[in-house]
């Protein structure tokens, strides 16, 4: 299991509020982004990087959203694209308004969901079918 912190966030937040900041680890091929904060268009540089479709040995993606407040349609874009090639599990409790955002946008199909985080590192998964 390798450790790989890193920690970024950006300037301003939506509204004022609390910009947006992720961290990411990996622990073997499973990505981990822990996202907390306002995630819009000037927000989400920090989570463009995390969430890279070509990251080099990375096979899942485990999203915590635990601690989001908002995410506009600029996050969600990034947040789905390494779905279409590797599977991107949501890991505990989704905020209503991000349950109610993917729900609304059908994106909620594009994610598996798993209880924790160490749940979603190794829980089975179909393949993409790309």
């Amino acid at each position: 299991m390798t450790d790989h912190p890193a920690t970024h966030t950006d300037a301003q937040g939506y509204g004022g509020q609390t910009p947006g900041r992720v961290t990411v680890r990996t622990e073997a091929d499973v990505r981990i982004v822990v996202m907390t904060g306002e995630f819009d268009m000037d927000t989400v540089t920090a989570l463009r990087s995390a969430m890279a479709p070509d990251a080099p040995g990375v096979t899942r993606y485990v999203l915590d959203t635990a601690g989001v407040t908002f995410v506009d349609s600029a996050a969600l874009g990034i947040m789905l694209r390494p779905t279409l090639e590797r599977p991107v599990v949501l890991a505990g409790t989704v905020p209503p308004r991000l349950a109610r955002l993917l729900e609304v946008t059908g994106a909620e199909q594009a994610f598996a969901v798993a209880a924790s985080i160490e749940e979603a590192a190794v829980m089975p998964l179909a393949p993409r079918q790309g």
